[in-house]
């Protein structure tokens, strides 16, 4: 099982971003799915999460500004970031926790990372 992100990259102040994670391979199951955020020399932290049932959370910062949604079939989540700030400069992660195929219990498997600049 492997996750691959796109859609990363430089921005204004106020513009926007849409951030994607595919998961292929032996897939039996995708549990929740979410979006980290990590600085240089911090903890990785939460942006937004959904589970399989589609309830969302989001952290404090975002909230009304950035979507997550996923679609099932594609095996795949997506971050909507709108009217982004300069302080969302960061390194983003896609997680999704899936249970392979022939595995008996689930875990966390995790993106590459996309570089998210925003500055003018």
């Amino acid at each position: 099982v492997q996750l691959v992100e796109s859609g990363g990259g430089l921005v204004q102040p106020g513009g926007s971003l849409r951030l994607s994670c595919a998961a292929s391979g032996s897939i039996f199951r995708i549990n929740a799915m979410g979006w980290y955020r990590q600085a240089p020399g911090k903890e990785r932290e939460l942006v937004a999460g959904i589970t399989t049932s589609g309830i969302t959370n989001y952290a404090d910062s975002v909230k009304g500004r950035f979507t997550i949604a996923r679609d099932n079939a594609k095996n795949t989540v997506y971050l909507q970031m709108n009217s982004l700030k300069p302080e969302a400069t960061d390194v983003y992660y896609c997680s999704e926790n899936i249970r392979a195929i022939g595995m008996y219990l689930s875990r966390d498997y995790w993106g590459q990372g996309t570089q998210v600049t925003v500055s003018s």
